[in-house]
């Protein structure tokens, strides 16, 4: 099949630039996917107050329209990318967006709590069929010895994107109305769609495939069931009914790794771990989603309700992270190509480690510039992480798999991502009186004398926590030294 090459053969190039007459266009198509995926993800966090005025959302609910869009892609990835690889990852992408619009469209037009959440969820069906086929697309378009540079350009699209999330969430939270957030994609998403209608095309062989539902529905319950129940102890006591829902997620979890353990063609591909370097590349990325994604709610938490600043005001201080993080992406992701991807991952890591270290001595009167450099230092991070580690991950990949590797990658990356928002409301509203942890989470209440003072404690102890997390990052991601390169090596 197309793109079944040996990394470092003289045709590869050749060969791989046969797969599309507009390469560079069909790349503009992949990093919009990316792009508004991102700005949907970082938007909704700066909505979260108007959303739950706008519809009267109760405070312990209005989190799932994060968590909810973030779970329904975790469950999918997988599952879609291996529909791309069945009937066409182009296919695949492009209903992606139609999708991902119309979720949009029905969000901007929710009428209740139940309304948004399960619009939600549609938006991120959407979502999965364009973030699990991205990868995939990206690695039947470049050679190996060039996607590390591809991966690059593609963390282009989620920075930029990620900014254009923070600026216009804040201005049109602040100036306009919360509905704006979801009709802003329509426009966006309709003429990636067609753009890619136009520059894409299939060059790929197809492969049947079956879909894992048992293990779907085992994996998403038990991941549910958890997830409440940590939702409830950062607003309740424990209790029978946490204790049963704890409970049963885990007994969940474990049944879903018996069921994959004997299924031939299962949600999560165990045998992918046997190639060298992808475990520790997905775990890599399970962890770093558990550190890094709650850092945004976090900070904006402690701009707005322990500093007292407006949503736009708050968002411009981040807007600097990630326009000098989108400029690092490519070249991360050329040193992946010419060193390996462990230098760059690892150092990346490392970066945003300092970067939440810091993040964890905010005070009640520190200068706003320290959020400014901390976000500047965990944007440089992140770019240098995630092109070097997707890279890794569709090296390691056989070509005949790139729909499920891809997939995978993105399922251990969501899984942390929808832990992290878990994690660190679970450890921070431990210091605050429960019936005002959800309420400020969600931007609904400032905060000022001694209860500010104690919050800010557990926003400390949840950066603490998430610190954690990112040096397991780095040292798993640091375990593949020498191993990238020996299996990199050109045949």
């Amino acid at each position: 099949m197309a793109g079944a090459l040996k990394p470092g053969a003289d045709s590869s190039d050749k060969q791989y630039s046969k797969i599309t007459k507009h390469r560079s266009l069909a790349m503009i198509v992949v990093m919009t996917g990316v792009l508004i995926t991102a700005i949907d993800t970082t938007i909704v966090v700066l909505a979260l107050p108007e959303i739950e005025k706008g519809l009267k959302v109760g405070l312990t609910s209005v989190i799932w329209v994060i968590i909810g869009y973030l779970l329904v892609i975790t469950l999918l990835a997988t599952q879609v990318g291996r529909f791309g690889d069945m009937y066409g990852r182009i296919k695949m992408y492009e209903a992606g967006f139609l999708v991902f619009v119309i979720g949009s469209l029905a969000c901007a037009l929710s009428w209740n709590e139940t309304s948004i959440i399960i619009f939600r969820i549609i938006q991120g069906i959407g979502g999965a069929f364009v973030s699990a086929n991205s990868g995939a697309i990206i690695a039947s378009l470049y050679p190996p010895h060039h996607r590390g540079k591809a991966y690059g350009y593609n963390a282009i699209g989620w920075m930029l994107g990620a900014i254009l999330g923070i600026i216009l969430g804040g201005a049109i939270v602040t100036y306009i109305s919360w509905r704006w957030i979801f009709w802003i994609n329509a426009p966006i998403g309709i003429m990636a769609l067609l753009l890619a209608l136009k520059v894409l095309h299939e060059t790929t062989e197809r492969k049947k495939h079956k879909t894992d539902f048992s293990g779907m529905i085992c994996l998403g319950a038990g991941l549910f069931g958890i997830l409440w129940a940590m939702t409830k102890l950062a607003t309740s006591s424990l209790d029978f009914s946490v204790y049963g829902y704890l409970i049963g997620g885990v007994v969940l979890l474990i049944v879903f790794g018996l069921i994959e353990r004997r299924k031939p063609e299962p949600m999560l591909h165990l045998s992918l771990f046997k190639v060298p370097t992808m475990a520790p590349s997905l775990l890599a990325s399970l962890f770093q989603g558990v550190a890094n994604f709650a850092v945004l709610f976090l900070v904006i938490m402690y701009l707005q309700g322990t500093r007292g600043l407006t949503p736009i005001h708050a968002s411009l201080l981040l807007v600097p992270g990630y326009i000098i993080g989108s400029a690092i992406g490519p070249f991360a992701g050329r040193m992946a190509d010419k060193v390996g991807a462990a230098v760059p991952a690892t150092i990346g890591l490392a970066v945003q480690v300092a970067a939440l270290f810091i993040y964890a001595h905010l005070g009640l009167t520190t200068g706003l510039w320290v959020v400014v450099v901390a976000s500047i230092i965990n944007g440089a991070g992140s770019s240098g992480f995630f092109p070097a580690n997707s890279s890794a991950v569709m090296k390691a990949s056989p070509p005949d798999m790139f729909g499920i590797s891809s997939g995978m990658l993105r399922t251990f990356s969501n899984v942390g991502m929808v832990f992290s928002f878990s994690v660190a409301i679970l450890v921070a509203s431990r210091s605050i009186p429960k019936h005002l942890a959800f309420a400020i989470f969600v931007g609904t209440t400032s905060l000022n004398g001694h209860l500010a003072k104690v919050f800010t404690s557990g926003l400390h102890a949840a950066f603490y926590a998430l610190t954690i997390f990112m040096v397991i990052a780095a040292v798993l991601s640091a375990t593949r030294f020498g191993k990238l390169k020996l299996a990199q090596k050109p045949a």
